[in-house]
C-alpha cells in the first residue's frame, strides 16, 4: 500500500500543467479605426425608477422604508461616529490664529553660496529679495526672507545682501568673510513693488 501511495504521490507531482493564455490572435488586421474594448468590459448603467415591468421601478431596489432607502444614505462625512460625540469635540481647543504674523521665507548660507558659485546669483552687487527671487533661489515671498545659518562654517563669500531678518549666526558668518548684511523691513504693498517693479511702471 505504501509504494501505490508513492507511486501516485510520484505521478501528481510530475504531472506538467498548461499555464498558456487563453486569449486568441486577432482574426483581422488590428488598426485604430477597429479597436474595442473586450467583451464584457464595459455595461450599461441601471436606469432604475422606469416601472415594474423593468425589474428597478417604484423603489429602484431600495426596499421599502428605512434608513437606505432615504436619499442621503451614503458615506458619512469623515469624523461622524454614529451619533455619539465625535473625538474633535471631546477634547479641548489649543493654541489661536495669530492675525498679526509674519511668514518669512527661510534661506540658508549654504543655498546662497552655491547659487552664487555657480552664477545664478551676481555676487559683486548687493543681492536684493527681487534677486532671489528672480534667480529661483527662493520660490515665493510672502512677507520676507529670512536668512538662516546652515552652512556658516563653509561660507567663504563678502557679499552684501538685503533681507527681512537674518540670524546670528547667519550675519556672523557673512561678516567674518568681510561681507554685509542689511534688514529692510517692506509692508505688503511695498514688498509687491519691490519684487515685482513693472506692475507699477
Amino acid at each position: 500500500m505504501l509504494t501505490h501511495m508513492l507511486r501516485s504521490a510520484r505521478l501528481v507531482t510530475t504531472t506538467v500543467r498548461n499555464y498558456s493564455t487563453t486569449v486568441q490572435a486577432p482574426k483581422q488586421p488590428v488598426h485604430l479605426g477597429a479597436l474595442a474594448d473586450n467583451v464584457g468590459a464595459v455595461s450599461q448603467r441601471k436606469r432604475v425608477g422606469r416601472g415594474p415591468g423593468s425589474g428597478l421601478g417604484k423603489t429602484a431596489g431600495r426596499g421599502h422604508k428605512g434608513q437606505k432607502a432615504r436619499a442621503g444614505n451614503g458615506k458619512p462625512t469623515p469624523g461622524f461616529e454614529g451619533g455619539q460625540t465625535p473625538l474633535f469635540k471631546r477634547i479641548p481647543k489649543r493654541g489661536f490664529y495669530n492675525i498679526h504674523g509674519k511668514e518669512y521665507q527661510e534661506l540658508n548660507l549654504d543655498r546662497l553660496q552655491h547659487w552664487i558659485q555657480s552664477g545664478r546669483i551676481d555676487g559683486s552687487k548687493t543681492i536684493t529679495m527681487k534677486d532671489l527671487l528672480d534667480s529661483r533661489c527662493i520660490h515665493k515671498i510672502e512677507d520676507g526672507v529670512k536668512l538662516l545659518g546652515v552652512g556658516a562654517e563653509s561660507f567663504s563669500l563678502p557679499i552684501n545682501i538685503e533681507v527681512s531678518k537674518a540670524s546670528k549666526v547667519a550675519v556672523a558668518a557673512i561678516e567674518k568673510a568681510g561681507g554685509k548684511v542689511t534688514t529692510c523691513n517692506y509692508n505688503a504693498l511695498a514688498l509687491r513693488a519691490h519684487t515685482h517693479p513693472e506692475k507699477y511702471m
